[in-house]
C-alpha cells in the first residue's frame, strides 16, 4: 500500500516538472518569435532613412547651380571652338558678366596670329557669342588644300553640328589688290546668326562671328 502511494507521488512530481519545462520552452519560443518579428521593423526603418537621405541628396543636387560651369570649363569650350591650344593662348581673360539677361563668362585671348572674343553661358556652357579673326598671311602658310563652296559648307557644319547644308549661304569674294580668294558665308541656327570667311586656298576659317538673335 505504501509502495503504491509512493508511485503515485512520483508520477505527480514528474507531471508538474514536465509542465514547468513546457512553460519555459513556450516562453523561450515566444521571446524568440517576438525578436524575429521586431527585426524586420528595425531593418525597414533603416531602409526608409537611407531612402530619405538619398532623396534629400538628389534634391540638393538638383537645386544647386543647375548645370553651372566653371571658369576653366568655359575657357576650354571657347578654345576648343577656336581650335587654339592653351599653350598658344596668351593675355587670357575670363570674367563673369551678363548679356541680354543671360549670365555669361566674357572670354578674351590672343595668339600670334589672331584675336578671340567669346561669350559662354554660365548655365550649360553654350557659346552665345563669338568673334575672332586670324591673319590671312598666317592661314596661307599653313598646310591645307583648296576648297570649293560645298567644302566650305561642310566646314561650317563641322563647326556648328545640326545646321542643314541648305541653310548655309556661301559665295566667293576676292580683294581688288589681292589675287587670293576667300569664301564668305552666313546662316542661322538655334537662335544664333553666324557670319564667316574661309581662305579658299587652305580651307582655314579666317573670320568667324556668332551672335544670339531673338528674331
Amino acid at each position: 500500500m505504501r509502495k503504491g502511494k509512493l508511485a503515485v507521488f512520483l508520477l505527480a512530481a514528474l507531471f508538474v516538472l514536465g509542465g514547468c519545462g513546457n512553460s519555459g520552452g513556450n516562453d523561450t519560443n515566444q521571446a524568440q518569435s517576438s525578436s524575429e518579428t521586431s527585426a524586420p521593423t528595425t531593418s525597414s526603418v533603416s531602409e526608409e532613412q537611407s531612402a530619405s537621405t538619398q532623396a534629400q541628396q538628389q534634391t540638393d543636387d538638383n537645386t544647386s547651380d543647375q548645370g553651372e560651369i566653371s571658369r576653366d570649363r568655359a575657357l576650354e569650350i571657347a578654345m576648343a571652338d577656336a581650335e587654339v591650344s592653351s599653350d598658344n593662348a596668351r593675355e587670357v581673360k575670363a570674367e563673369r558678366d551678363e548679356d541680354d539677361g543671360i549670365p555669361i563668362y566674357d572670354i578674351e585671348f590672343e595668339t600670334e596670329y589672331g584675336d578671340y572674343d567669346y561669350e559662354v553661358a554660365i548655365n550649360g556652357g553654350k557659346i552665345v557669342g563669338a568673334d575672332y579673326e586670324v591673319e590671312e598671311e598666317w592661314a596661307r602658310r599653313q598646310n591645307g588644300s583648296a576648297v570649293s563652296a560645298d567644302d566650305v559648307k561642310k566646314i561650317a557644319q563641322e563647326k556648328v553640328p545640326g545646321v542643314s547644308e541648305n541653310d548655309i549661304k556661301v559665295w566667293k569674294e576676292s580683294d581688288d589688290d589681292d589675287d587670293e580668294n576667300r569664301y564668305e558665308g552666313q546662316f542661322r541656327y538655334d537662335s544664333m546668326k553666324y557670319e564667316f570667311e574661309v581662305d579658299a586656298s587652305t580651307g582655314i576659317i579666317i573670320d568667324w562671328n556668332a551672335d544670339l538673335r531673338d528674331d
